[in-house]
């Protein structure tokens, strides 16, 4: 019998997929199903950089690049960084990566090992908890909270740093629940980690260029007394719409960019070419279509906050960012997982459960508004129905 590694039982998943794939299956067999539960913009990748990646096939980029990226695309996640931010990097620290979801395994891989310990968000993106858990370390969570609009409290995240502790993963905004940290906040855990220097940072900004009501976001690149501790892990899939390119980008302290290099080699060599040059016209080219995208879910997450605090046993704070909003679902009478399921088989809506983020997103469920403002109008109508006939 084979016995794969130990290790393998301890990865979980990301159930936002099997929920697709459930979704996927009924839409095939006749059902018409609403798709709120998918975390991908439902708009095109603009043209502009279309036409770029077919025109670095056209002109021959079919081959192998440098494993950290070509040399024009660092320069230009470089001087984007300063121009969002006001940082100066070195295009020697940026790594080209495919997805956002690399920069996490190898900065956890980096850390994670049996008796260190790494403190997440919980309820978090899925995979921290599951890398943690994969390497043998500690997973610590980070409580969130509704009633502080999911951003964290610094004083409690510090409270959670021990002599083991070896990474703290921070997202914001933040998936699933939209929560945006204040910067206040930010300024003082960045304060009280310089009494923890042997503590590096994972900073997911993923989402850093969708906020909502004059909402600015803060990079963890631009306190400088933490730069050589600080992961920054950001990229093209949410911003300019481009989740199926796997495009991602990261910036590492220069003591650990050799290391993340190293696991690049032996992991995928390098980022697909034409991909690279999408992904050097998105950053060089237009940028209207981003502001575009984000008035439109800016628009959508004022409907869908609206429309759910208006269905019976729901509660739903504004998110600050992202496009996802985590309602409160504990005056339904259902926990998150029998309302997932109810909502896709009976009213023909996919939802996430919040339990898919962590045990602190017990009581609540994602919906994403990566959707029209019609179908999230229609979702809601099918909800209200199927609440109505429990």
């Amino acid at each position: 019998m084979l016995e794969p590694a130990a290790g393998l039982s301890r990865l979980g998943t990301e159930t936002a997929f099997e929920v697709l794939a459930r979704a996927n299956a009924l839409a095939a067999a006749g059902r018409d199903i609403i798709n709120l539960g998918i975390g991908q913009p439902d708009f095109k990748t603009p043209e502009h950089i279309v036409e770029a990646g077919c025109k670095a096939l056209r002109d021959g980029h079919h081959g192998y690049t440098p494993a950290a990226g070509i040399p024009e695309l660092r320069a230009a996640v470089s001087a984007d960084l300063h121009r969002r931010h006001g940082v100066e990097v070195e295009p020697g620290r940026v790594l080209i990566v495919p997805g956002g979801k690399v920069t996490m395994f190898f900065a956890i891989l980096m850390f994670g090992e049996p008796g260190a310990e790494i403190l997440y968000p919980n309820p978090g993106f899925p995979i921290y908890e599951s890398v943690i858990n994969f390497t043998g370390a500690k997973a610590v969570p980070i409580p969130l909270y509704e009633e502080n609009g999911f951003s964290f409290d610094a004083g409690e995240v510090l409270a959670r740093i021990t002599p083991r502790s070896r990474l703290l993963i921070l997202n914001s905004p933040a998936n699933p629940t939209g929560g945006a940290v204040p910067k206040a906040e930010l300024d003082k855990l960045a304060d009280g980690l310089l009494a923890h220097p042997h503590v590096a940072v994972l900073s997911d900004e993923i989402y850093g260029q969708m906020l909502y009501d004059g909402r600015q976001h803060v990079s963890l690149l631009k306190y400088e007394a933490l730069r050589e501790r600080v992961i920054l892990l950001d990229g093209w899939s949410k911003t300019y719409a481009m989740t199926g390119w796997r495009m991602g980008f990261s910036v590492w302290p220069a003591a650990l960019f050799p290391y993340a290099e190293r696991l690049a080699v032996n992991c995928h060599s390098c980022v697909n070419a034409a991909a690279q040059y999408a992904g050097l016209a998105a950053l060089t080219g237009p940028q209207e279509s981003v502001g575009r995208m984000v008035k439109a879910f800016d628009d959508r997450r004022r409907v869908i906050v609206r429309a759910l605090n208006q269905l019976p046993g729901f509660r739903c704070v504004e998110p600050g960012g992202a496009f996802y909003a985590f309602p409160n679902i504990a005056g339904t009478g259902f926990d998150a997982r029998t309302l997932e399921q109810k909502l896709l088989e009976e009213a023909g809506v996919a939802i996430i459960a919040g339990t898919s983020f962590g045990r602190y997103g017990e009581g609540y469920v994602r919906f994403s508004y990566a959707n029209s403002t019609e179908n999230i109008e229609r979702a809601i109508q099918r909800i209200r129905l199927a609440l109505a006939e429990s």
